[in-house]
């Protein structure tokens, strides 16, 4: 080992450049990483392939500013060296070097990290006078050689710069190791790989276009990052999220302070900043420094519905004065892929012979519009294409960016499925050779067997009980089974035991492994409870694995026909048809009399029923949309759920008392207070009382506010006692109190997701914990090291944004299937188009409604742009006039020369539906007063009686279905009902490949379900079941 020392001439935050010497060790044998190395390196992990046909080795400017092209699978044997990683982390930052290092993570990725600067004969000293950037260029170069010769000359080795000077200089030095410009590089070495040619050239221009920016400053300049740091410590600065309001995106933002000392004892909410140049150049989900305006130039927020993207004017759309700041330091930059769209030919405007410059218009409204370079300007118009940001001057107006990749033109269908995917950060990339490979083989040449030596292993129950599934209809990935049967009487007396049973894919997919594989075997793991028949009090409780049968797979409608005593066919069932119906029905009957006991219990300690709106979109052969169809509560939903549940919280006590600084669990936290305005204004207006002290008086509250009239009234309660209530969140019990353990929506100390591992990461995880907590009551340890508390937390996290975004999308996609039906009806003339629609918010200029047909909700206009009213006719109409309007608490007035029209709370009112077209945008849906009378009496529009059998406590309503969605439906039944799978299928619920439209339905699934189904962890619980507003 030789000692010598190194000079870096870094920058500080201030700008002024610093000269750091330090130590330097060089050692003789450092590890190449090359499976074709012939000296012995002791090479662990991840390793080059010797079948490429060269390595390549980005110099320091390439890696620094091509980090996207070198991020395609399809470019293989990349060599990152010491000094090109250290070039990214001194230019770059924190962000793009850990970019960089878990690209030398994931073994997804061929490449490697060689050490070139602590390699004894690799390392080159900075001569006197260098530059940095040749001194970098010369460092990689050499390493270039040592690599090739180290190899013996067994490959090639390709250096690729942006410096020509060094192609120039290096290219024909040395035999076996070539240097060219990253162009001429893809051109040779990848011309098929086109898509990294053009982002090589978009990138390329958008570096030349940052080099040319004017000089007059825009914006303030941000702050040093040291000055921030001592000023967000003093409480001087508010550090928090730039959160951008999509209806006044010009306009409105919010920071929520989050990790401030901040002393202010008057600030207890967020932070508003008004207008662009407060905002000085953050954009939306940036973590900014905030300072505080006097407060003479404090505002409000605006309570006045907003069309488009003007806003209204006057204090009267005002709130009360709040907290306003600017923004003064970007902590941290947290962009991401934009979908953006490209401007009409008229709005280009000509930078050079080849090239165009334009501002492209982000889908997402909260984006500014982003300058771009292409050449490709004309071709792409009216089409979608992801951007990524590069920089934001202060002497710009716009952000720089550059194109990635061409989506599709906008409005087709799916442009705008890939749009939602990329907004919400969703990747769905294809299984790669290697992950394929690893899953097993089942075909009608191979079934899949069960492996003998797991008979051994597990708890066989194949022959003992009586195993069925109950999931959505058609559905094909059923991970979560149940069972029921009677014991024989303990000292006690009667004794019942219940089994949930969830697909056990941890045996499948190995940790580490770069499979998400659905397993669909036979293998489950298993809670099996021994319950007191009568009070169901636990006598004990079994985990385990197991080996299990399915004897029969349900829908939803058909277990609750056989629940109440209607005639149903049961595809399973075999010659001794009655016995074994007989048989099935009482498993139903016994498991939903368990469930209502386990709810009866949660209700007693304060869980809440909200209420979500969950529509499915029915299609017809051609995949036309042909009706909106919000899903129907039945009591099966929730016996199901509550099983779920059941299984998930005993899955979370286990694991919290086996690692009790590891396990991870989901807690929800109690909403905020000033959350609940909304809620208790509103049930004011109708007379009742909503007590939110804690969620057994909310829970109480929500059952007394009932209108025996209109049973809608307590269900937009419930909806806005939803809205109100904060995230459900995963978690390392290291990492949290315990008394934070608790879930404030199902009330119950631990609460964790067990059941559904096959579309949820986090249940693969609990598996994991639940195998090796079985397997150290067994006095034997876990097969692999289980994750620390830091590292299980960072998880948490990662699925946490995972999760947030998946809802996000989930919300949208109904969005988008709402537009898409709505789009080609005449709502002049089309019946479909017109709706009652109940009053729910209040606001300055209009109020918000829903629509119960259809699970809309949406803005009604009271006043529009010209300054006109709904002034209401003598038959119930309402026409356009000139006058005036004045909110109140529980109602709005419009004020015409033909008289006084009044607007209520809880009001039904009919509706015209329509689609508001959006070039750059996603499509809305428009909705007009049509008469501010109900289109249909309140009686006729919903279906105030329960499901046969449910509890008299439950509150959910059915919506009627229109005839015609009716006879709709009834056909895709008969049409679902003569499809047969195949026998493999039946066995082993094995998916086919998704299209689009399954792959929307997988991000529903992503999002835990809806709001109201949050504490199932069920595949499809539905609506009716219970639990957090944000999914348990």
């Amino acid at each position: 080992m030789i000692k010598t020392e190194k000079v870096l001439h870094l920058k500080s935050s201030r700008g002024r450049k610093v000269r750091v010497v330090r130590e330097h060790y060089l050692r003789e044998h450092v590890p190449c990483y090359s499976s074709l190395c012939q000296a012995q390196c002791a090479n662990e992990g991840k390793v080059l392939s010797g079948e490429v046909t060269h390595y390549v080795m980005p110099d320091a400017g390439v890696a620094r500013d091509f980090m996207e092209i070198l991020e395609f699978r399809e470019i293989q044997g990349i060599v990152f060296t010491q000094t090109a990683c250290q070039a990214v982390q001194h230019s770059r930052g924190r962000r793009q070097y850990n970019r960089l290092r878990s690209l030398l993570k994931d073994p997804r990725h061929h490449c490697i990290l060689f050490a070139n600067e602590f390699q004894e004969y690799s390392y080159c000293p900075r001569e006197k006078g260098e530059p940095q950037d040749k001194w970098q260029t010369r460092c990689v170069y050499h390493a270039a050689v040592w690599y090739h010769d180290h190899l013996a000359g067994l490959k090639p080795v390709v250096m690729i710069t942006e410096d020509q000077n060094a192609v120039a200089e290096y290219s024909s030095l040395n035999c076996g190791v070539y240097v060219l410009c990253t162009q001429e590089y893809l051109q040779t070495f990848w011309p098929e790989l086109q898509a990294a040619l053009e982002l090589y050239c978009s990138i390329a221009q958008s570096l030349q276009e940052k080099g040319s920016e004017g000089t007059e400053r825009e914006y303030t300049e941000h702050l040093p990052a040291e000055v921030l740091e001592a000023g967000i410590k003093s409480g001087r600065y508010i550090q928090g999220t730039l959160n951008v309001n999509k209806h006044r995106a010009q306009h409105e933002a919010f920071v929520r302070f989050e990790g401030s000392s901040n002393k202010s004892s008057e600030l207890n909410s967020d932070v508003l900043v008004c207008g662009g140049k407060n905002r000085n150049r953050a954009v939306h989900g940036d973590m900014v420094a905030v300072e505080l305006l006097p407060k003479g130039e404090w505002r409000g927020r605006t309570t006045a519905l907003t069309e488009g993207q003007g806003e209204e004017k006057g204090d009267e759309t005002q709130s009360q004065p709040m907290a306003t700041g600017r923004v003064v330091g970007i902590l941290q930059r947290n962009w991401r892929d934009y979908v953006v769209t490209f401007p009409p030919k008229e709005e280009t405007q000509s930078q050079s012979r080849n090239s165009q410059r334009i501002l492209a218009t982000p889908w997402d409204q909260r984006i500014p519009k982003i300058r771009i370079s292409t050449q490709q300007a004309d071709k792409l118009q009216d089409h979608r294409v992801i951007v990524r940001l590069d920089s934001w001057d202060s002497t710009s107006l716009y952000p720089n960016g550059h194109s990635v990749r061409v989506l599709g033109r906008a409005g087709e269908l799916e442009t705008e499925v890939q749009t939602i995917l990329i907004e919400n950060c969703i990747h769905v990339p294809p299984f790669s050779e290697a992950q394929l490979g690893e899953m097993p083989v089942s075909s009608p040449e191979s079934p899949w067997s069960v492996d003998p030596a797991e008979v051994i292993t597990r708890r066989d129950l194949r022959q003992t009980h009586l195993v069925f599934s109950v999931d959505p209809r058609g559905c094909e990935d059923v991970d979560d089974t149940l069972s029921i049967r009677s014991l024989p009487p303990g000292p006690r007396g009667e004794r019942l035991e219940l089994g949930v049973h969830i697909a056990d894919v941890t045996h499948f997919v190995k940790e580490g492994s770069l499979t998400d594989l659905e397993a669909r075997a036979r293998y489950a793991m298993s809670v099996m409870w021994d319950l007191d028949a009568q009070t169901l009090a636990v006598n004990t409780v079994w985990y385990g694995r197991t080996l299990i049968q399915s004897s029969y797979q349900l829908y939803y409608e058909l277990a609750q026909a056989l629940l109440n005593g209607e005639e149903a066919e049961v595809p399973e069932l075999g010659t001794i048809r009655d016995a074994k119906l007989a048989q099935l029905t009482q498993a139903l009957e016994t498991l939903t009399h368990v469930a209502r006991q386990l709810r009866a219990q949660r209700d007693k300690g304060g869980a809440l029923e909200l209420e979500g709106v969950e529509v499915r979109a029915q299609l017809d052969e051609d995949r036309n949309i042909t009706a909106l169809v919000p899903r129907q509560p039945l009591e099966v939903h929730e016996t199901v759920a509550e099983c779920m549940i059941y299984a998930n919280h005993w899955v979370a006590r286990k694991i919290q008392e086996s690692f009790p600084q590891q396990a991870l669990l989901r807690h929800h936290p109690p909403p905020r207070q000033e959350f609940f305005n909304q809620l208790q204004d509103s049930a004011r207006a109708r007379g009742f009382t909503i007590d939110t002290r804690s969620n057994k008086a909310l829970a109480d509250s929500l059952d007394r506010a009932v209108d025996p009239r209109d049973p809608l009234v307590n269900r937009l309660l419930r909806v806005m006692a939803t809205m109100a209530m904060s995230n459900a969140l995963y978690f390392s019990t290291g990492a949290c109190p315990v008394d934070q353990y608790y879930h404030y929506g199902l009330a119950l100390d631990r609460y964790t997701h067990f059941t559904s591992p096959i579309r949820r990461y986090a249940d693969m995880i609990v598996h994991r914990l639940l195998t090796a907590a079985i397997a150290m009551e067994k006095g034997a340890g876990p097969a692999k090291a289980l994750a620390s508390n830091k590292e299980l937390e960072e998880v948490a996290q990662q699925i946490n944004n995972k999760n947030r975004a998946a809802q996000h999308a989930q919300k949208v996609s109904t969005e988008l299937f709402q537009c898409l039906y709505f789009r080609d009806k005449d709502p002049e003339t089309d019946e479909r188009c017109v709706a009652d629609a109940v009053i729910y918010t209040i606001r300055a200029n209009g109020m918000l409604v829903f629509i119960p047909q259809y699970g809309l909700k949406g803005a009604v206009y009271l006043k529009n742009r010209e300054g006109q009213v709904v002034s209401e006719r003598q038959d119930g109409g309402c026409d356009w006039q000139t006058g005036s309007l004045q909110r109140y608490l529980d109602h709005i007035t419009t004020t015409t020369a033909v008289g006084t029209s009044t607007f209520n709370l809880f009001q039904h009112i009919t509706v015209r539906i329509s689609v508001e077209p959006s070039r750059c945008h996603s499509d809305t849906i428009r909705l007009e007063v049509v008469s501010n009378r109900p289109h249909q009496a309140p009686e006729t529009q919903v279906q105030t009686s329960q499901p046969q059998g449910a509890r008299g406590r439950s509150q959910l309503v059915q919506e009627v279905v229109r005839q015609a969605e009716e006879a709709s439906q009834q056909a895709e039944e008969k049409r679902g009902r003569a499809s047969k799978l195949s026998t493999e299928e039946r066995e082993f619920r094995q998916s086919k490949c998704p299209n689009l439209y399954s792959l929307l339905e997988e991000v529903r699934e992503l999002a835990l379900l809806d709001l109201a189904a949050c504490g199932a962890g069920g595949g499809g619980l539905g609506a009716a079941a219970q639990a957090c507003a944000t999914s348990a």
